[in-house]
Formats: structure tokens, sequence, C-alpha cells
């Protein structure tokens, strides 16, 4: 799961990421309003956490634009503890819940999977043909076995279940895969569906995963071949 954090403070941005990363969250991180808008825009999220006083744009400018943009990923805002006013007028702009500072960055982590639950309609565990995908595990069932994967398969699989049908290029599996731009190599991706193709084939030649020449992947349970 990809969580944007909009955060001005250095030392409480830093102290998020950390936490969310070890809870199992891939995290990228903006330091302003304006940084935090272009990302949620250019780049796929499940989910961003967003302070309300932001410079250039603030938390709260910043969930509307979003909004009316069309974004529908879940948005939890930061904000000061007594700060009623604010927390109703974030949520009426159209976050989906909020957390006053200061708190325990196991609130956090809960708070963000009951959204990731709730919000968006992701089921626990993710199913499709013989493959069942625990997401508060990450342990995925193959026909009833346990199938083993590397992170970056586990990622690449997760999406595409939760993504399922989708035509997904090969630069959204990139962008949602590296959190920096460093070996941001598309090969990577095609090594890695190759991968993750042989393992499923392990279930009576399970083949889901389609490649759409030029465009990128889809994945459909009912397919069997590609």
């Amino acid at each position: 799961m990809k969580i944007l954090i909009v955060e001005d403070d250095a030392n409480l941005r830093s102290q998020l990421a950390e936490g969310l990363d070890k809870a199992g969250f891939q995290c990228q991180l903006a330091a302003d309003g304006l940084e935090g808008y272009f990302q949620a825009s250019e780049y796929p999220y499940d989910m961003a956490i967003i302070d309300l006083g932001l410079p250039k744009i603030d938390g709260i400018e910043l969930i509307r634009r979003l909004r009316k943009d069309g974004c529908a990923f879940p948005l939890l805002i930061l904000t000061a503890r007594g700060g009623w006013k604010a927390k109703v007028e974030g949520l009426e702009a159209g976050a989906d819940d909020y957390l006053e500072k200061p708190f325990h960055i196991e609130e956090l982590i809960a708070r963000s999977r009951a959204l990731l639950r709730r919000i968006t309609g992701h089921s626990a565990v993710l199913r499709a043909g013989p493959l069942e995908l625990d997401v508060q595990s990450q342990q995925v069932l193959l026909a009833g076995n346990r199938l083993e994967l590397t992170a970056f398969e586990y990622k690449i699989l997760e999406y595409m279940l939760r993504h399922s049908s989708e035509v997904i290029s090969k630069n959204t599996l990139t962008d949602y895969l590296y959190a920096q731009d460093f070996d941001r190599d598309s090969n990577v991706i095609e090594v890695l569906i190759g991968r993750l193709r042989k393992k499923l084939a392990q279930a009576d030649g399970f083949s889901p995963i389609v490649t759409l020449r030029g465009r990128g992947y889809q994945f459909i349970a009912e397919n069997s071949g590609c």
C-alpha cells in the first residue's frame, strides 16, 4: 500500500514515514501543499495523510483541489489539539478522518488500515480464482498452498488484484514500486511479471496476467492465457 505524507515538519514527517514503513506501507513524502498536490495528481496512491498547517497551499485547500479533481482515495488530516473548527472544515472539504496531534504512531497505523478497508471498499482478503491474498498478514495462498513471493512480487500482485481488469502501464507499476527516483528501470517490471506468471502457473496453469502490447498489463482471473 502506497501512502503520500504531506507534512512540513521535517522531524514529524520522518517519524511518520519510519513508522508506516515498518508497518508494511510504502511512503512518499511532500513538504508543502503544492508538492503534495503535484504528487497526488501525477502518481498512484492508496491514501494520503495531510497536515492542515501547510505552506504554499494549506491542507484544507489541498483537500478541496484533490476532491474537485476527482481524487477518490482516502485522506486523513492531522490537526492541532482543540482545533475543532479546522477538523470540521477539513471533513467538509472532503477528508475522511482526522487525528489530533500529538498522537501515537500505532493509532495512525490503525486509522489508516481502517480507512483503507472502509472508505475504498478494499477487502482484507483479495481473491481471484485459486488465489487469495491477505492484506493484513501479507500471506498469499494459491490453491490453498502458501505462495512465497519477494517484497516487489507481492506489491505488484496486490496492486494488480486491487485494480483487476484495469489496464496498468509499466510506468504506473514503476511509480508504485519505487518511492525514490533511483533504479527506475522498466525492465525490472518485466522480470517481476515473468516471475509472478511462473509462480501463479503452479495452480493448473493459472494465468491471469495479460500483456497488452504497447500499453501494459491486465489482471483477468478468468483468462487462461496471455
